[in-house]
């Protein structure tokens, strides 16, 4: 009986991924002060709090002894799923492995890892997110996409921008490293510049999204002034917010 090693089955295999993800920036580390905020926030935009991963992000805080547990109990609380945290001491970082979540390091510390073995590191694709400024990530390649996205699908141009010659539906979402030009309605997500590129814009001729996102710079329904609604439109990252304003 001979055992044939190419006929086995392949439970699973890794690959570089591109995810959106809401980075939670904290500048306190009092939980019952982070949980009325959220409890703010929940009143105002309830959708967003639907089971949402989340990153940490400890960067600003001088807390060697954080509360992590009760933090991230804290949004659990608020429908928000802790995914990982992103900085800290080390204490920070055994705390995070501790409860089962993710460790990044700080952003220019990270950056700093993926450009010294970027020609030889295993996660390359994954890594990259990091790495691009608002001096580089210029747009490689542009991916044109004609028809509707619908409920639940996805479009995305890893490596530039994208041309939707169509509308985006509710539930559905497009990504792009670049800009996002859309030829018909935007009534979904559509996310540009999501390797960091704070130039990237999205253009679309009738404004109805559920999210806009620019560098990880974001905006909800209920953000966007009622009198761009239903309009040509364009957004961009500037003065470190997103800004909307009709497409002439």
């Amino acid at each position: 009986m001979s055992l044939n090693v190419d006929s086995a089955v392949v439970a699973f295999t890794f690959k570089g991924g591109m995810l959106p993800m809401t980075v939670m920036e904290l500048s306190s580390a009092e939980p019952e002060q982070i949980r009325q905020q959220l409890a703010g926030k929940f009143s105002q935009s309830p959708a967003f709090f639907q089971h949402t991963p989340v990153v940490l992000s400890v960067e600003k805080l001088d807390e060697p002894h954080l509360a992590l547990e009760r933090i991230c109990a804290v949004c659990r609380d608020h429908k928000l799923l802790p995914v990982a945290v992103r900085g800290g001491t080390e204490p920070v970082r055994q705390s995070a492995w501790a409860l089962g979540l993710g460790w990044f390091p700080p952003v220019a510390e990270g950056r700093a890892r993926v450009l010294e073995s970027v020609s030889n590191s295993p996660v390359q694709e994954v890594s990259r997110e990091q790495t691009v400024s608002e001096a580089e990530a210029p747009s490689l390649t542009t991916r044109l996409y004609r028809g509707t996205v619908r409920s639940g699908q996805q479009v995305s141009a890893s490596d530039g921008d994208l041309v939707v010659i169509g509308a985006v539906n509710a539930g559905a979402e497009v990504l792009a490293a670049g800009s996002i030009h859309i030829y018909g309605a935007l009534r979904g997500r559509a996310l540009a510049g999501i390797h960091g590129n704070t130039q990237a814009g999205i253009y679309c001729r009738e404004l109805e999204a559920e999210l806009l996102s620019v560098a990880g710079n974001y905006k909800r329904s209920e953000d966007i002034d009622a009198q761009l609604l239903g309009r040509p439109a364009e957004v961009h990252f500037t003065k470190e917010q997103l800004e909307i304003k009709p497409l002439s």
